[in-house]
C-alpha cells in the first residue's frame, strides 16, 4: 500500500448531503479501527476543466488533488447518480488523472440515487473508466438510496455496506502490495509508445 492514507473521493459538486454524511461516518469508523483514510470532497475543491493544460499551471486545487490521488491506496470513489451515471465533477477529475495515478491500485465504488432504479448506471460507467487506468476495482460496489436513510440519517444497512467495502479495499490492497497485476493497461502502453 502507498505511504499516504487511503482516500475516499466524493465526486459531488453540491452542498453536503446524505451521501457525504454516510461517508464521513464510515471514515470515522475506519479510523477508529486503526485504518488511515481521508475524505476528499470535490465540492470543497476548485478543479480546472480538463482542457489539456498542465495541472501545475492552474491556480486552483487541481494539482494538489491529483497528487493526493496518486499517492493514495486504496481509493474509494463515491458519486451521486446524475442522469444515470457519475457526476460531471468526478468525470472531469478522471479526465485529468495520469494513468499511473490509478494503474494497479485497489479501488472501491459507492453510488447513491433517489431509488433503486439506477443502481447499475454509475457502477458500469465507473468500471469502464477505471478499466482504462488499469485499476483493480472491487467486484461488488455499494449502492445507497433514500431507503438507506431513515429520518435523513444513514441507517444500519448503509453503515454495514460501507464498512464492508472499506474493509475489503484495505484487505485487497495489503494482499496485492507490490504484486504485478498483469501487463500495463493499454492506455499506458499507448502513451509510452
Amino acid at each position: 500500500m502507498a505511504n499516504s492514507p487511503a482516500l475516499l473521493v466524493l465526486g459531488s459538486a453540491q452542498p453536503p448531503g446524505r451521501l457525504r454524511l454516510a461517508l464521513v461516518e464510515a471514515v470515522e469508523r475506519a479510523r477508529g479501527g486503526g485504518e488511515e483514510i481521508d475524505l476528499l470532497d470535490l465540492a470543497e475543491k476548485r478543479l480546472g476543466f480538463a482542457d489539456g493544460r498542465d495541472p501545475a499551471e492552474l491556480s486552483d486545487d487541481t494539482a494538489a488533488v491529483l497528487d493526493a490521488i496518486s499517492a493514495a491506496e486504496p481509493l474509494i470513489f463515491a458519486t451521486p447518480v446524475y442522469r444515470g451515471s457519475m457526476t460531471a465533477a468526478l468525470k472531469n477529475l478522471f479526465d485529468q488523472l495520469p494513468v499511473p495515478a490509478l494503474a494497479g491500485k485497489v479501488v472501491g465504488l459507492v453510488a447513491m440515487g433517489g431509488s433503486e432504479h439506477h443502481f447499475l448506471g454509475a457502477d458500469r460507467h465507473l468500471r469502464d473508466v477505471l478499466a482504462f487506468f488499469g485499476a483493480l476495482v472491487l467486484p461488488v460496489s455499494v449502492y445507497l438510496s433514500s431507503a438507506d436513510f431513515p429520518d435523513g440519517e444513514p441507517g444500519r444497512r448503509a453503515a454495514e455496506s460501507l464498512d464492508e467495502l472499506l474493509a475489503s479495499a484495505f484487505a485487497l490492497a495489503r494482499a496485492t502490495e507490490g504484486q504485478p497485476l498483469g501487463p500495463a493497461p493499454l492506455a499506458a502502453r499507448m502513451i509510452r509508445g
